[in-house]
């Protein structure tokens, strides 16, 4: 698994790829509770190259949107995150974004088609 970050403007997107489970995640959260406290804009997470999350995942992406709030936004889910997330219902509490460019660029609580 891995994240690189990068700053756009006063925003940040964490690019993640690979595999996050229990053993992996780690790196995850660390890059989240970084960006949140670097940057004042939108937290956006590229989920495009995730071949496998499970729940320990689930449940930091809970918990970065719980100190985020709307500042944490979800993109270009690969299929495995997207039938994940329908699975669970978690779309809802956890939107998507088709491109990261529209994470960047959508209103707080704005809520991207999915």
């Amino acid at each position: 698994m891995g994240v690189t970050v990068r700053q756009e403007g006063g925003s940040a997107v964490l690019t993640v790829s690979g595999e996050l489970d229990l053993d992996s995640v780690g790196s995850l959260t660390t890059a989240l509770a970084e960006s949140g406290g670097s940057v004042t804009g939108a937290v956006v997470v590229d989920l495009s190259a995730v071949g496998f999350a499970d729940s320990t995942t689930v449940n930091v992406l809970l918990q970065a949107r719980a100190a985020l709030g709307p500042r944490l936004r979800l993109a270009r889910p690969s299929a495995f995150v997207r039938r994940l997330f329908a699975v669970i219902g978690l779309e809802t509490a956890l939107p998507l974004y088709e491109t990261v460019e529209a994470a960047l660029g959508a209103d707080a609580g704005e809520r991207e088609a999915r």
